[in-house]
């Protein structure tokens, strides 16, 4: 089984916190999670991350940014704008970007 590596950015630690207990609940997921946005940056160079979860309570220019960011990174790093709808939802958005795990 593949390992996802999760970078989780929101504002709301407790969905954050929810957010990591959901990815971590499947076998070979695991997930940092972040609220401050300048961490994030450094983050990403220095660390494998396969999806960034960008989550609610972020700054619109911020999700424009890190998307850009991510982009000229020279990693296959996705990035998904997710606000909910729990972790069937979040399954399906993580399993239209690596269609290979779906069992």
């Amino acid at each position: 089984m593949k390992t996802l590596h999760f970078l989780v950015i929101g504002k709301n630690q407790e969905i954050l916190d929810v957010l990591k207990r959901i990815i971590e609940n499947n076998e070979g997921w695991t997930a940092k999670i972040q609220s401050d946005e300048n961490f994030c940056y450094e983050y990403l160079k220095r660390n494998h991350v396969d999806i960034v979860l960008l989550s609610s309570g972020l700054e619109e220019q911020f999700e424009k940014d890190i998307k850009v960011f991510c982009t000229g990174l020279n990693k296959d790093v996705k990035v998904i704008d997710h606000y909910g709808g729990g972790s069937g939802l979040l399954k399906n958005e993580v399993y239209s970007l690596f269609p290979n795990l779906q069992e």
